[in-house]
């Protein structure tokens, strides 16, 4: 049976899926990510079938199997023993206290006991069951989180710096994260009727995806956003990178704007590399969103659909130049561009420790090791994590570094705060050896400095480090 043929924005005449990737196919074919995953959610089996699992990444879940039986299992001539994985999306990090306990509660009653937070300051929960994954998901979101799109082929979680500091600029900066967020997020219903339950609109017009049309992007989409002279989030390892720039009167003056950044690279495949963000532009405040869009939409319609190992931003600016690049996204935008400019930066803060948060409270930064909350001998961080933010309900802020900060502490509290970490094992920041505290960022830097494999190779011991054992 000839496949249908779909039409893409820079090919005016159509290609066929059979051109394409697999994956594309799958896109193509889900109905705006429905597939057949509620089908196959209420069936007594212990797995999704192949083409569910890739558009259940759309829906922040991986399926995965427990690699600690997958050994005995296949000497026994076993089947896999499937568990998923959940990453809830979390702009900029930040997650109120009744957040953190939601998610605490599902990491016991249907996880693996664990919290894992992200170098994309997401949360993640492991092992989780397939007859217990739309109980976490709804649990999630009612606690006003939300795990559609922390996988998948779209806009991914955008980082920010996590410092929690009170003043008009960092005001101003949650408020231009919150519009980019609203405005990259999928628009398909598919995610509340699937998990939450949420009615089926019925319409003579077909439900529209403005940004993303039928396919989606041709590969995920990293996007953060930094503070001049402070590069806590590494911009240089994005595919879209803003930086905020600050004004005389406190307020954001306007972003740099970088592009076609990553780290990523495959063994062996010397077509793909790894590659530095390149300054593209600088826009005013108000911008921002627009720009963010439309540097998204050049990708979504010339990215590589046929070899996902090239289908990165990153290879689109190579094969066609950051000239090219610019210039298309200046044609779909309303405004003019202006040159980037320069950028500088102090030694990396990871905001560990107490410091004053400019409105008479207080945050502490508390250095999680692989970023994996749990109770593990001595150091309960699971559980003092969680008296600490039952009893003061502070707000917490992940960080790209996996480590967590406790934010707007008062200081008549700071003696309590400090006593249940103490009680509960969880070694304060001074008593960390540097080498320890900065080991990821150490081995980064003398990475870039000795070349792209050497990037490649750290960057795998450093997941290999950060890997959850189920």
């Amino acid at each position: 049976m000839k496949r249908r043929r779909i039409h893409l924005p820079n090919l005016s005449d159509g290609v066929s899926l059979d051109d394409l990737s697999r994956n594309e196919s799958i896109k193509a074919a889900s109905n705006h990510l429905r597939g057949l995953i509620k089908e196959e959610l209420v069936e007594d089996t212990p797995a999704f079938t192949d083409d569910s699992e890739q558009l259940l990444k759309f829906h922040g879940i991986y399926q995965q199997d427990d690699r600690d039986r997958r050994k005995e299992a296949r000497a026994r001539g076993l089947d896999k023993h499937h568990q998923l994985m959940i990453r809830t999306r979390i702009p900029g990090g930040v997650v109120s206290a009744d957040a953190y306990l939601a998610h605490d509660a599902i990491s016991e009653r249907w996880a693996n006991g664990t919290l894992r937070v992200t170098t994309r300051q997401d949360f993640q929960l492991h092992g989780v069951l397939k007859r217990d994954i739309k109980k976490s998901i709804a649990a999630i979101n009612e606690s006003l989180l939300t795990t559609l799109g922390g996988c998948g082929d779209v806009e991914r979680n955008i980082m920010c710096c996590p410092e929690p500091r009170s003043d008009r600029f960092h005001k101003e900066l949650d408020h231009s994260i919150a519009d980019m967020v609203a405005a990259l997020t999928p628009r398909t219903g598919a995610y509340h009727e699937i998990w939450l339950d949420g009615e089926v609109v019925r319409s003579s017009e077909p439900e529209a995806e403005p940004l993303y049309g039928e396919q989606y992007l041709p590969r995920k989409f990293k996007t953060t956003v930094a503070i001049e002279r402070d590069n806590c989030v590494d911009i240089y390892a994005h595919d879209l990178a803003l930086v905020a720039m600050r004004g005389d009167d406190g307020s954001i003056r306007g972003f740099n704007v970088l592009v076609g950044g990553g780290l990523g690279r495959t063994h062996n495949k010397p077509d793909t590399f790894v590659a530095i963000a390149q300054p593209l532009a600088f826009i005013e405040p108000h911008q921002v969103v627009e720009v963010a869009r439309e540097v998204v939409a050049v990708q979504r319609d010339y990215g590589d659909r046929a070899n996902r190992r090239h289908a990165r931003l990153k290879y689109t600016i190579a094969d066609r130049g950051l000239d090219w690049f610019r210039d298309e996204v200046q044609s779909r935008l309303s405004f003019r561009l202006q040159p980037p400019e320069p950028l500088s930066w102090e030694p990396v803060d990871d905001h560990l420790g107490w410091h004053e948060q400019g409105d008479g409270k207080l945050y502490l930064g508390i250095y999680i090791e692989n970023g994996r909350i749990a109770d593990v001998g001595d150091v309960r961080s699971r559980t003092g994590l969680r008296r600490i933010v039952e009893e003061l309900r502070p707000q917490l802020r992940l960080t790209a570094q996996q480590n967590v900060i406790l934010a707007g502490i008062e200081p008549a509290q700071r003696s309590r705060v400090d006593e249940l970490l103490e009680e509960h094992g969880i070694v304060a920041v001074e008593a960390i050896p540097h080498a320890i505290r900065n080991a990821g960022w150490t081995r980064h830097r003398h990475a870039w400095r000795r070349g792209p494999g050497r990037v490649h190779r750290c960057r795998r011991s450093c997941r290999a480090r950060s890997r959850p054992s189920s």
